[in-house]
């Protein structure tokens, strides 16, 4: 017996995979695709999950194992998201530029 190893890609979601995506999102039970942009999970070239990089919504095939898919693309999508940056106060700045901290 031989065992075959499954082909996983992940990338981004073109406008060609639309048809797909709505495919997914109807198996899924979610009320419509995920926001733009997204990237995609493909087993063997089968579009299995997908993730936005807006919002990070999922949304996975129910009838295949997808939990594994679904770690890649959020570990995948954390290096393509821009990182939240907060407004540090004036007075704090200062402190730290001038050395008090």
């Amino acid at each position: 017996m031989t065992a075959s190893l499954a082909t996983i890609t992940i990338r981004p979601a073109y406008g060609d995979d639309e048809r797909a995506l709505r495919r997914l999102a109807a198996l899924d039970s979610a009320p419509q695709v995920p926001p733009a942009p997204l990237l995609i999970a493909e087993v063997d070239d089968e579009l299995r999950a997908a993730m936005s990089l807006q919002d990070g919504s999922v949304i996975a095939d129910p009838f295949h194992p997808t939990l594994d898919l679904v770690a890649l693309l959020r570990t995948h999508g954390a290096a393509h998201r821009e990182p939240v940056r907060t407004r540090v106060p004036g007075w704090v700045a200062r402190r730290y530029r001038l050395g008090y901290a």
